[in-house]
């Protein structure tokens, strides 16, 4: 089987590491079929998608809605690079899934309107499946209307032209696509649980995600939830692109 490319933005080392093995666990994934890369900590290198079964991109602290005058060089480097992959990936409809700030560059890519409207605190939420999403082969086996992780301060505020809408919910219109046949962006977190977002609370709590004084009563209230089909799209996905 050709490897799987993670690529990860997070420059925090204890958030990656989590959402790496959150990833691996997720898509039933290991070490040895996986190559990870890190783009924040250095410049991403010339992909040569042929070399790999499909691309996953994990989230982000990043958001496209910082003004340009107040984002990092770092962001700005980032940003260049993964659009430059978006774009190579897009016009080869190249298997791609990427998740809550993929969710992002895909719509960015395609010009869709990024905003704080439908922004969505830290929580657990119901997803609901639109019935173009039947026929979906990294939808099997996930009913109509799901509980999922979120946490964003930002959305597409509409799906990308001619792309396929898969999901939403009540609060944020767009939280899953499909572009073409093989590209794929969710806004919900199909690789996380309870204890990855516990991770992610205590790394983050000062990002402006939520109070950070709420900290620990979210952990509490997100460890009371039963977060289990989300696991099932990135399993999906690893399954029906494994070569």
């Amino acid at each position: 089987m050709k490897p799987f490319l993670v690529l990860q933005l997070r420059p925090e080392d204890e958030a990656s590491n989590s959402e790496f093995r959150a990833i691996l666990r997720a898509g039933e994934l290991n070490e040895v079929n996986v190559e990870r890369i890190r783009v924040e900590q250095a410049p991403l290198p010339n992909i040569d998608l042929n070399k790999y079964s499909a691309v996953i991109v994990g989230g982000s602290p990043f958001d496209y809605t910082t003004p340009e005058n107040e984002k990092s060089d770092l962001q700005k480097r980032v940003e260049k690079e993964m659009y430059d992959l978006a774009d190579k990936i897009v016009k080869a409809d190249f298997p791609f899934l990427g998740v809550c700030s993929g969710n992002g560059l895909i719509g960015n890519y395609h010009g869709v309107p990024i905003t704080n409207k439908y922004k969505e605190p830290v929580s657990a939420i119901d997803i609901s499946l639109t019935k173009e999403c039947r026929q979906d082969k990294i939808l099997k086996g996930v009913p109509d209307k799901f509980r999922a992780l979120v946490g964003h301060k930002e959305a597409c505020e509409i799906a990308p032209q001619g792309a396929t809408l898969l999901a939403y919910s009540e609060t944020c219109p767009v939280e899953m696509f499909r572009v073409k046949n093989n590209v794929y962006a969710t806004q919900f977190h199909p690789e996380a649980d309870a204890d990855e977002f516990e991770v992610r609370i205590r790394v983050y709590k000062n990002y402006g995600y939520f109070k950070a004084e709420d900290a620990e009563d979210l952990i509490e209230t997100i460890k009371q939830e039963k977060i289990i089909y989300p696991r099932l799209v990135l399993k999906n996905f690893v399954e029906f692109y494994g070569e």
